[in-house]
């Protein structure tokens, strides 16, 4: 079985964690720096970042870290947080898209997106974009974008109505979210083979995994019994946030991973963190492409990896 004692020597290299503030984030970013990564803390609440950077230390007294402000809900705090990290590393070995909102009421972004696919996608879309150059420039990089089995729940992304106005409702717009996530881990391996790199891009999803996802969104209100129920599963039979992390950890340094692979507990929702087959809709090509064309069209961010290169 497959722990984070298996994780590789990082040493020499940089990893940006998003939502590496708590939950399976905080985890992922300890683990990374346990094995001697330098890990850049990703995340909007400066405070939270603060006391887990502070956490981090107590637990590796050696960790390199540093905390970058990061407001994934925002394409400028998005572009100054890449403007930040591209000035102080040269390369990213590691990116991990960990950061997340769930089944929340109806909001915006700071560029008038809807919260869920502006933050979980657009957001980690625009980020993946301006990072390419460090990516590219590592000698084998990769990056992981964390899904949920929420996608197999809703559509995917209309092109003419992204943000669902009018037809919002909250776990819609997260399993639209997390979809988006699945297809754009796939969308930019592809990307990544064409320009014929070495970076790699794969997915995980954590299964149920007892973080505060779930009773934030009861605060929040949003996500009605769907939510209550969500936190009561994950309270009493979910996995802790050190299990839930694993499947985003190997994928993230497994030797044996590959790209286009997706990691995730061996029963679904729970279990050990193993390979699980990617499951390929006849529109899957489609469903990536308008996914692309959607997402540089709201953003303003061209994510061409041929290009970047």
């Amino acid at each position: 079985m497959w722990t984070p004692a298996d994780i590789p020597d990082q040493t020499g290299r940089t990893a940006v964690v998003t939502g590496a503030n708590g939950g399976l984030g905080l985890v992922t970013a300890a683990e990374l720096a346990r094995a001697g990564a330098h890990v850049v803390l990703a995340a909007r609440d400066q405070e939270k970042a603060a006391a887990a950077e502070e956490q981090i230390r107590a637990r590796t007294p050696h960790a390199s870290v540093e905390v970058v402000p990061l407001d994934l809900g925002s394409l400028a705090s998005v572009a100054e947080a890449a403007g930040r990290i591209l000035a102080a590393h040269p390369t990213v070995e590691l990116l991990v898209n960990n950061a997340g909102v769930m089944a929340m009421p109806e909001r915006r972004t700071a560029d008038g997106f809807e919260m869920q696919f502006g933050v979980d996608h657009l957001g980690h879309f625009a980020l993946t974009a301006h990072l390419l150059p460090a990516l590219l420039r590592a000698e084998s990089a990769r990056v992981v974008t964390v899904t949920s089995t929420a996608r197999f729940m809703g559509g995917v992304v209309d092109a003419e109505n992204p943000h669902l106005d009018g037809r919002y409702k909250p776990w819609r717009a997260y399993a639209q979210a997390k979809l988006a996530n699945f297809h754009f881990g796939l969308g930019l391996q592809q990307q990544f083979e064409r320009a014929g790199v070495r970076a790699q891009s794969l997915i995980a999803h954590p299964g149920l995994s007892n973080t505060d996802l779930q009773s934030h969104s009861v605060r929040e209100g949003g996500g009605g019994w769907g939510a209550a129920v969500s936190e009561v599963l994950a309270t009493r039979g979910g996995m802790s946030p050190a299990e839930g992390a694993r499947p985003q950890l190997r994928a993230a340094t497994d030797p044996r991973a590959r790209g286009g692979e997706l990691y995730a507990p061996r029963y679904v929702s729970n279990g050990p963190a193993v390979r699980r087959p990617v499951l390929r809709r006849w529109d899957l090509q489609k469903r990536i492409d308008e996914l692309w064309l959607v997402s540089e069209r709201e953003t303003g961010v061209v994510l061409d990896v041929a290009a970047a290169r």
